[in-house]
């Protein structure tokens, strides 16, 4: 017998617990319809995980140094191939002797961006004026060098996950101060600023991100003063932090836009100016209330570092695509397990992007039920 509650009443029955029998009959075959629909979704994945499976674990090459390791009848994915080649899809062409100044970026960037993923620890304004300003700072130094003792390494031997990272954090970071400034614009009373914010999304929102990178990298030279010609990578970054804040002003607008009116009015009440209200009334309701928007753009922006290889810079699938090329691990297989591994390093960041986002909207709407 179910346990009653204080009031003496049971409790519903979302709270009784289900056995599995009963969840399948609830979730999976509670219509004919969704019947159809879950066996035809068992069949699809009886027809591709096996396979997949057998290609990338039971009939695959675990080792070897050489391609002839990787030739035997009916092998599967060619790993040692992924082994002998995974400094370039890290770190591209960058010095070998000069590796541990990325190492030490990636280890200083996940130092400071860890403490900011957990809610609850101190000192977490000083975390991000430093994840914000000193960071950046810092792995600008050690990545390209050119001080007192760390030789100068140019971007354009720059690569693998190495660029795709710096891409994606620099667009991630850049966009969400942007594209809230340019929600705020939007919507502001002021004609000539909701204009000017008006005509910056669309246009933005109107071009390919593929146009962008080449008149990035390509046109904008043309119309620079003569002598002056910015770095390649620095012409990407720009270009993707603008075309992804276009998009991420959108996202915010409609936060904002689900605010009631009486939250306005109320922090006006209490005397706030409108960046008191803003920055402590709105924003931080309209933000929660598009986390998933946020974290889908993030993701989108992280998938789209891809897209860098037409203008001359090697992402990680773009180093995969270049490493396919090496007559001493040319393999029938190379080029699929190749992009298997990009795949699976992709998955590995943008599901953890969605988990945290899934784990941040349990924890607000606890805490708004409280």
């Amino acid at each position: 017998m179910a346990m009653e509650d204080v009031t003496g009443r049971p409790p519903p029955k979302s709270v009784l617990p289900m056995s599995p029998i009963g969840w399948a009959r609830r979730n999976l075959f509670s219509s004919p319809g969704n019947t159809i629909l879950t066996l035809a979704s068992l069949y699809i994945l009886w027809l591709t995980i096996p396979p997949f499976l057998d290609f990338t674990i039971f009939s695959a090459v675990w080792t070897g140094t050489t391609r002839e390791a990787c030739l035997v009848p009916d092998a599967g994915a060619c790993w040692p191939f992924v082994w002998a080649n995974i400094d370039q899809f890290i770190y591209g062409r960058y010095p070998p002797s000069e590796i541990w100044r990325v190492n030490l970026t990636f280890a200083l960037g996940a130092a400071v961006i860890i403490p900011m993923l957990i809610p609850g620890l101190p000192a977490r304004k000083l975390n991000l004026v430093f994840l914000l300003i000193v960071y950046p700072l810092v792995a600008l130094v050690l990545l390209a060098g050119d001080r007192p003792g760390l030789p100068p390494v140019p971007t354009s031997e720059w690569g693998g996950l190495l660029v795709t990272l710096v891409v994606a954090i620099t667009g991630i970071v850049a966009s969400l101060p942007l594209g809230v400034l340019l929600a705020l614009g939007r919507r502001s009373d002021m004609p000539a600023i909701r204009m000017l914010s008006i005509i910056f999304i669309e246009f933005w929102r109107g071009v390919p991100l593929v146009t962008v990178l080449f008149m990035a990298s390509v046109m904008l030279p043309l119309f620079l003063p003569e002598g002056f010609s910015p770095d390649n990578l620095l012409r990407c970054l720009v270009g993707v932090a603008l075309f992804s804040s276009a998009y991420m002003a959108e996202v915010v607008r409609g936060g904002l836009q689900s605010i009631p009116a009486g939250q306005y009015e109320a922090a006006r009440a209490v005397g706030l100016t409108y960046w008191q209200a803003m920055t402590q009334v709105v924003l931080p309701q309209a933000l929660r209330h598009v986390i998933p928007g946020i974290v889908n753009t993030f993701i989108g922006l992280f998938k789209d570092t891809t897209l860098v290889l037409i203008v001359g810079l090697f992402d990680l699938l773009g180093q995969v695509r270049a490493q396919l090329s090496d007559p001493n691990w040319t393999v029938p297989q190379g080029a699929l397990t190749g992009y298997i591994f990009a795949a699976l390093v992709f998955w590995a960041f943008c599901f953890g992007m969605s988990q945290y986002s899934n784990f941040m909207e349990r924890r607000l709407d606890t805490s708004r039920e409280r």
